[in-house]
């Protein structure tokens, strides 16, 4: 059996139930059950639909998300999260490199490697490299100033904890923006690569080995491995082509507002929810819902 969920932004809450009730026939699908009234709602279905790309196309003019995907073991027992573009709102190293005059330059080469088109360590370092001599006290100034968390973060780690889920947040920026980000949202540890400062400036390079692709899916292996659990019971969520490999690891790969490389790879696509849709592929309602 397989379940199709739904959902809307949780604003605009704009999920029509003619919509649900339509889809739900044309699919022979069994009763609907409203996850939130207006935003989210869920059925059972005996198949994958032939046409569901063509209803998911379709579907996303009118701001509704359709996930299609295996009923049985939909709700995790962890959290693997990236962290810029994904927990948070911004690229972390394009506000530094706002800071040091060469924003648009670096946001270019981001969204670049972000969507699968630049080698992602060599752009990081290319980045990083104009970074060199900022002082270090701007990533606090860039922390506190720059840095907004992204709708529904801490919904969806308080949620899933308090059901006895682990949460990693796992990024190929930096350990300076991670700690504090995972400690503010409530995650149990965090993986990132790490700025290299000298006489309190940054000299242009992060420590190695450079956290990337493969070490996503490493920390996916390991975490895993230390909770006894197995990659069937992750939920993994992402934005960029650095993420591919742990969201095609992960019993459930999300890609979240992602880069067109990424959702072209990936079979669950949030464009119009928020963080708590990932609650919602898992059945939780909104009034299991803790934050």
């Amino acid at each position: 059996m397989f379940t199709a969920t739904l959902l809307t932004n949780p604003v605009s809450r704009g999920l029509d139930p003619a919509l649900v009730e339509t889809l739900r026939n044309a699919w022979g699908g069994g009763d609907a059950l409203w996850l939130a009234p207006d935003e989210a709602a869920e059925f059972a279905i005996p198949f994958i639909p032939s046409n569901r790309w063509d209803i998911w196309a379709d579907l996303q003019g009118h701001g509704v998300d359709l996930v299609v995907q295996p009923a049985a073991n939909r709700r995790k027992k962890m959290l693997l999260a990236d962290m810029d573009s994904t927990m948070i709102q911004q690229e972390c190293i394009d506000e530094l490199a706002g800071e040091a005059g060469v924003g648009a330059h670096v946001a270019g080469i981001t969204a670049r490697a972000m969507n699968g088109e630049l080698d992602f360590e060599a752009a990081l370092l290319e980045r990083v490299g104009l970074l060199r001599d900022l002082p270090e006290g701007v990533i606090a100034q860039v922390l506190a100033s720059r840095i907004t968390y992204m709708p529904g973060g801490a919904v969806l780690v308080a949620t899933m904890k308090a059901q006895g889920a682990y949460a990693a947040l796992v990024s190929g920026g930096f350990t300076a923006f991670t700690a504090q980000v995972a400690a503010a949202l409530g995650f149990d540890e965090n993986r990132a690569n790490t700025l290299l400062v000298a006489d309190c400036r940054l000299t242009g390079d992060v420590a190695r080995p450079i956290l990337g692709q493969a070490a996503k899916v490493a920390a996916l292996d390991d975490i895993t491995a230390r909770l006894g659990i197995t990659a069937a019971d992750v939920l993994a969520v992402g934005d960029g082509a650095n993420d591919l490999g742990m969201l095609g690891r992960a019993g459930t790969g999300v890609a979240l507002h992602a880069k067109p490389a990424v959702q072209a790879q990936c079979d669950i696509r949030i464009n119009h929810g928020d963080l708590t849709a990932l609650l919602y592929l898992q059945g939780y309602g909104r009034d299991d819902f803790v934050g």
